[in-house]
């Protein structure tokens, strides 16, 4: 039993859905959407055994290509974020009704097959195949089924597919150029590669404009608030719970190792962009009147942050950002579903056309203000842990940039409250708000267990993740 029983799951999920037709496509995903978060479990104990779960079989002899998909305990961490997210993602619909629902729920276990890919694999060529297949799923689900006016809505998408994959080139042409030197793209052989210190700036720098667009960083950012604002609920979830993770997991897996020296000589520079990103984040989402939009920019800071804490190379920055991504997937997921909640209520997401849903919905806004709480980081929840780790890493390097990351918290704190005092408090609202369902109660309940879980113990966590984050800082660090 290995890890690319997962990949089959959800390949074989995509194209059964695709097959089961509108009327059951839904149930017929997270069916397969539940099956792959099973065999992860499964795998995941297999794994804590001490077994072998890593699958490497060549797949091209000329280039020497390998189909190789690793299985250590961040690539596990990231895979479990994916398949416990994609069915909760896939359930939180079901309150929406989709025309050719059969290919929008394909699209959704394809798009989780190829970041789960990206996440297992461990050869070059391969990660970037699994990098690219990511974004033709979620661009057809945020060109078809998005939001707001469709002209406006294609250039929003067109301009995020293009400026993804342009950057992601720039990716290819250094994995070319290092499989010219070691004769393989295996990640450790790659690893061994003895490259100079301008190629190592060099191949650094191809990789930061594959990951600062995906993630997205100041100044490649351009892309990401009128995509998350278009793209229907879903496909926000999936952009800003596990397709960002994608960049920030590349960052500790691929660019760190790869080209160390540069990672070194430049550390300040771009812990400094991921500083200037959280400040950046906070200040716009002050001024947003759309939520959706807000919580896009929010998301923006706290990402901000966890690059931060990448780029500092210290085991706490890279835990601290691991635990803090986990932590983001799900409470980011949370907080766009509350937003798909009132929508479907008062068909608007103008904080201004809110208001006065606590006194119609006590149980909705409960749980609404845990999540706020979550995102600004309270203690006893999830996001404080990895905030707190990476805040500490940074305070290692230079205790101003402790400083100025933690004002995520603090302007986080403004701003969320704010926005929940307009949207929640007040005078009852002339609109009627009705009450969650059940399907809503149990979405959001989940995602609240998860968080106030890890928050209070996550040592599963950090044991899982630490070994594995220990062996890249030895690569790191080869070369002093």
């Amino acid at each position: 039993m290995n890890v690319s029983l997962i990949l089959i799951i959800l390949l074989v999920g995509a194209f059964a859905t695709f097959l089961a037709g509108d009327k059951l496509a839904s149930k017929v995903a997270l069916f397969f959407g539940l099956a792959a978060a099973g065999a992860a479990i499964v795998l995941l104990n297999h794994y804590n055994l001490g077994e072998n779960i890593s699958f490497i079989n060549q797949w091209i002899t000329q280039p020497n290509i390998s189909f190789a998909l690793k299985a250590d305990g961040l690539s596990m961490a990231m895979l479990l974020l994916t398949t416990v997210l994609t069915p909760i993602i896939i359930f939180s619909s079901f309150g929406n009704d989709y025309k050719n629902s059969k290919s929008f729920y394909a699209l959704i276990l394809f798009m989780s097959f190829a970041m789960a890919g990206t996440f297992l694999a461990s050869d070059g060529l391969l990660y970037y195949i699994f990098w690219e297949l990511s974004l033709i799923p979620i661009y057809f689900i945020a060109l078809i089924w998005g939001n707001g006016d469709a002209e406006e809505r294609k250039k929003a998408v067109v301009k995020f597919f293009i400026y993804t994959l342009a950057g992601s080139l720039f990716m290819l042409v250094a994995f070319v150029y290092m499989y010219q030197k070691a004769g393989s793209l295996l990640l450790e052989d790659l690893y061994k590669l003895n490259l100079s210190a301008t190629e190592q700036l060099w191949i650094f720098l191809a990789f930061f404009l594959a990951y600062a667009i995906k993630i997205p960083l100041i100044p490649f950012h351009t892309w990401q608030a009128s995509v998350y604002q278009k793209a229907p609920t879903v496909g926000t979830m999936l952009l800003s719970g596990i397709m960002l993770k994608m960049g920030l997991y590349s960052v500790i897996r691929w660019q760190l190792p790869l080209a160390p020296l540069a990672a070194k000589e430049y550390m300040y520079i771009f812990i400094g962009l991921g500083i200037v990103g959280v400040i950046y984040g906070s200040i716009v989402a002050l001024k947003q009147k759309d939520l959706k939009k807000l919580l896009a920019y929010s998301s923006l800071a706290h990402v901000g942050l966890i690059a931060a804490g990448t780029y500092t190379l210290t085991l706490d920055g890279l835990r601290g950002a691991v635990l803090q991504m986990i932590a983001h997937g799900f409470v980011v997921v949370g907080l766009f579903y509350t937003v798909e909640i009132i929508f479907r209520r008062y068909e608007t997401r103008a904080i201004a056309e809110m208001g006065g849903i606590r006194t119609q919905s006590p149980k909705f806004t409960s749980m609404f203000l845990i999540l706020v709480l979550a995102s600004v980081a309270l203690p006893t929840t999830f996001n404080f842990i990895g905030e707190f780790t990476v805040l500490y890493s940074l305070s290692q390097i230079n205790i101003w940039f402790a400083i100025l990351g933690g004002t995520t918290i603090i302007l986080g704190a403004y701003y969320m409250l704010k926005m929940f005092q307009h949207a929640m408090l007040g005078e009852t609202n002339t609109k009627p708000f009705a009450d969650v369902t059940v399907n809503e109660g149990i979405t959001l309940v989940l995602i609240i267990g998860v968080l106030f879980f890890f928050g209070m113990y996550p040592k599963p966590i950090t044991d899982l993740i630490t070994p594995s984050l220990e062996e890249i800082l030895t690569q790191i660090n080869r070369i002093n």
